[in-house]
């Protein structure tokens, strides 16, 4: 059981100070202190059935968020059980060597002097959370809620973050489509539409937490303190600037690659026009020495000294007649 804790401690008037190892000793220990603030806060990373079990009675969590926190592949969601609040947000990490984006899970429960949080996936580890949090006494003195919001808080700021990388990816895939050459059309096509579906998994971890930072901004959500709605607020805020952000590269990534595929069209009539007028051009010689090359008697001039050079030299003049005109007018 103790590889799954990444850490469990007590905290007290906003100060962390251990806890006994017994789940519900500590979690009593925690209920009975005089404080009013105090709470346990234990964290477990992938844990597997038989190892939850003994966490979730003793922390009589619902059994329903017990199977989604099993189970992870959640949509950011918010529900409120009798005796705890269950949330699940989805931690989004960016991978610069690999221009990829990868999204984790994390499911927090919030009860009566307890916070419990499972991780799923290596990304957005929560021990910066926790030291920030320790950092500031006064913050954390308002118990569970407070855990809540800086755990929401870390995640969303991270949102921003990483909209801010992927749209520095896009302006050089937009330079690359848009440059002269045009790249490899083939290799551009494909990175646009893998950029797009790095942008959809992105989508899919901002768009349905809207609705639970809304619900937990307003009032008459339990186990949430009244005195954090503002702090949520600014969540909120927050999470619809992000949202602002990948929908806004999702649309200039539908016309980046509508501008890709009309220039793949444009290239391809260009080059059309080009084998067009080479065509062109070659036909006229290749029509006149056809007709002299029908080995008739009675031909023009076939018996002329001078008969030869006059078709080569009328073969060259429609040749360059042609290709004068064709350059004058964009073919060449």
């Amino acid at each position: 059981m103790r590889a799954v804790i990444v850490d469990c401690a007590i905290y007290r008037d906003g100060h962390r100070s251990e806890g006994p190892s017994d789940f519900s000793d500590a979690l009593a220990a925690a209920r009975a202190a005089k404080a009013g603030d105090s709470f346990l806060w234990i964290g477990l990373h992938e844990p597997t059935e038989q190892e939850f079990d003994h966490v979730s009675d003793e922390f009589a969590l619902h059994p329903l968020a017990v199977e989604d926190a099993l189970k992870a592949h959640q949509r950011p969601k918010l529900e409120v059980y009798d005796d705890s609040l269950f949330m699940v947000l989805k931690p989004v990490v960016y991978e610069p060597e690999t221009d990829t984006v990868s999204t984790g899970e994390l499911m927090v429960f919030v009860g009566d002097s307890f916070v419990v949080t499972v991780r799923h996936g290596e990304g957005a580890p929560l021990s910066a959370v926790r030291k920030r949090l320790e950092a500031e006494p006064d913050v954390l003195r308002h118990g569970p809620t407070s855990v809540l919001y800086a755990i929401s808080d870390a995640v969303v700021d991270h949102y921003i973050e990483v909209a801010g990388e992927l749209q520095v990816d896009l302006e050089e895939m937009e330079t690359e489509v848009f440059q002269p050459t045009g790249g490899d059309a083939k290799n551009t096509a494909s990175r646009i539409y893998m950029f797009k579906r790095q942008v959809l998994e992105f989508r899919r971890a901002t768009g349905p937490l809207a609705a639970p930072m809304a619900r937990l901004a307003g009032a008459g959500v339990p186990f949430v303190s009244e005195h954090a709605q503002p702090f949520f607020r600014d969540v909120s805020d927050h999470l619809t600037r992000a949202t602002e952000q990948v929908e806004g590269l999702d649309r200039l990534l539908s016309d980046i690659l509508s501008a890709h595929l009309a220039q793949m069209g444009v290239r391809q009539n260009d080059d059309m026009r080009k084998i067009s007028a080479w065509a062109a051009m070659a036909a006229v010689p290749t029509m006149v020495a056809g007709v002299y090359g029908m080995n008739f008697d009675h031909m023009w001039e076939l018996h002329q000294v001078w008969g030869y050079p006059a078709v080569i030299v009328l073969m060259g003049v429609a040749v360059v007649g042609l290709y004068r005109l064709f350059k004058r007018r964009g073919w060449l």
